[in-house]
């Protein structure tokens, strides 16, 4: 049996039983967020390529496009919201695999399930088994995606989005195997945006919730596709990660399938920016909170884990000079800097260039590789400051606020949601909307969840 169809196979019986109530609270939460964070992007700079392109694409389908009244078809929405979901480097982030789940998954889970009318438990179902497959490819091979300069997250992601809409569209196991090996022939999504931050990274999730879509439309018409996807000579694993291996260690983490959940364990954002920056920003945090200030400091070391040094520290000189707002995202020193010098990271701090103040500090920082480090199943920082005093001061993060070893609060959650939804929602909306994703594991359709979409307090104009 192809490793293709033991998956598919895995996914059908994973379906046929109900989630623990643990992991439907806990993907209900996600997907929240990841509609939260979708709605932001409307209203921002680095959401500005997908409102032009949105305003083309929704011409009266059935499926939501986030800040516009008409729907687009299921594919074209899934590209515009995936892309918007992940375009604040907001999303949510599986630390274990260094997978964006919820910007691929939901996506895809959203725009097929409002096109075939599905059940809210439906789409949260396949949304899980989705998230829990996509979790699964990034594990087989933690960082090996990344080395080859590939994003799992898309390369993998198509074939995880071909599954979510496969198993809404009701599609027949061999049609699923078709789905998931056509949309092998769409992964893509190179890492070479960190040469000048630039903003194609955020279509990355957009084009794997499409991708997946068409695959599982194309495979309902009839195209066929490779049944080796994952183990063949230029499966997922050998073509990306240049790792026949992975294929092996991927097949044997489906025993656990429907036992096992990862979704659960995926760290919730609190900062809008890349994901390693942000035990650093709470070092720098903390650091405030013990009266240090940015005039009493006279250098600063930061403690980089090695797998997070290539995005975040190198070449130093961009870092400490990143070309526009949304290119600090990725920078070390910008971001600590923001931190001591402003007391906050969020939406706004990315929306224009870092002040003269900021930089000023983020020429005093320098960084060094963590001697010992456990990337990436933790995220983790040290930061050494030398006062002018003469003093020597350490602070240090063993994991990131938001990951499975600190998960946050329902309540923190659901003010991040609230605060981001308001941004494109009227104030009934974002309720409405709230309301609807926490009752999905009850009966009735995703009705509801499109009619608080349609709640815009500023909608997009050509």
């Amino acid at each position: 049996m192809s490793g293709l169809r033991h998956l598919v196979q895995a996914l059908r019986a994973c379906a046929a039983q109900a989630l623990p109530a643990e992991v439907s609270s806990a993907a209900r939460l996600h997907f929240l967020d990841a509609l939260g964070v979708g709605l932001a992007a409307t209203s921002a700079q680095a959401g500005a390529a997908y409102r032009g392109v949105g305003l083309a694409l929704a011409v009266g389908g059935p499926s939501s496009v986030f800040g516009q009244a008409q729907g687009a078809a299921p594919a074209d929405a899934a590209l515009i919201n995936g892309g918007l979901m992940h375009s604040l480097e907001f999303d949510d982030t599986h630390t274990g695999s260094i997978i964006h789940g919820s910007s691929v998954v939901a996506a895809a889970a959203l725009a097929v399930a409002q096109a075939q009318c599905s059940s809210g438990r439906e789409m949260l179902g396949a949304y899980v088994r989705g998230w829990e497959a996509l979790a699964r490819f990034g594990l087989a091979d933690p960082g090996g995606f990344h080395a080859q300069g590939f994003q799992p997250s898309s390369v993998a992601g198509t074939l995880a989005t071909a599954w979510v809409a496969a198993e809404l569209m009701h599609l027949s196991e061999d049609q699923t195997v078709a789905a998931m090996g056509i949309a092998l022939s769409q992964s893509s999504g190179v890492m070479e945006f960190v040469t000048n931050g630039s903003s194609v990274k955020s279509l990355h999730p957009g084009w794997a919730a499409h991708a997946g879509v068409l695959a599982a439309q194309l495979a309902q018409a009839g195209m066929t596709g490779p049944e080796t996807a994952l183990e063949g000579r230029w499966g997922l694993f050998a073509q990306f990660a240049r790792d026949p291996q992975a294929a092996s260690r991927f097949e044997e983490s489906l025993a656990d399938l429907g036992q096992r959940w990862h979704l659960p364990d995926a760290a919730i954002k609190f900062h809008p920016c890349c994901h390693y920056l942000h035990p650093f920003i709470e070092a720098a945090g903390l650091l405030a909170q013990r009266g240090i200030s940015a005039d009493q400091i006279k250098a600063l070391v930061c403690e980089v884990p090695a797998g997070a040094a290539p995005i975040i520290c190198e070449p130093w000189s961009r870092a400490l000079n990143p070309a526009t707002g949304h290119a600090a995202r990725w920078s070390l020193p910008i971001t600590v800097a923001m931190r001591l010098i402003e007391g906050r990271v969020d939406v706004a701090s990315f929306e224009r260039s870092a002040s003269a103040e900021v930089r000023a500090l983020a020429q005093k920082i320098s960084w060094v590789p963590l001697a010992i480090d456990q990337f990436p199943t933790r995220f983790e920082a040290v930061i050494t400051c030398e006062l002018v005093s003469g003093e020597t001061v350490t602070q240090r993060i063993d994991d990131v606020d938001g990951n499975h070893t600190r998960p946050p609060s329902h309540e923190l959650v659901l003010a991040k949601f609230k605060a981001n939804a308001a941004l494109s929602l009227r104030p009934e909306g974002v309720e409405m909307l709230y309301t609807s994703v926490e009752g999905l594991d009850r009966d009735g359709d995703v009705t509801a969840i499109g009619q608080a979409l349609g709640q815009l307090a500023h909608p997009i104009k050509a």
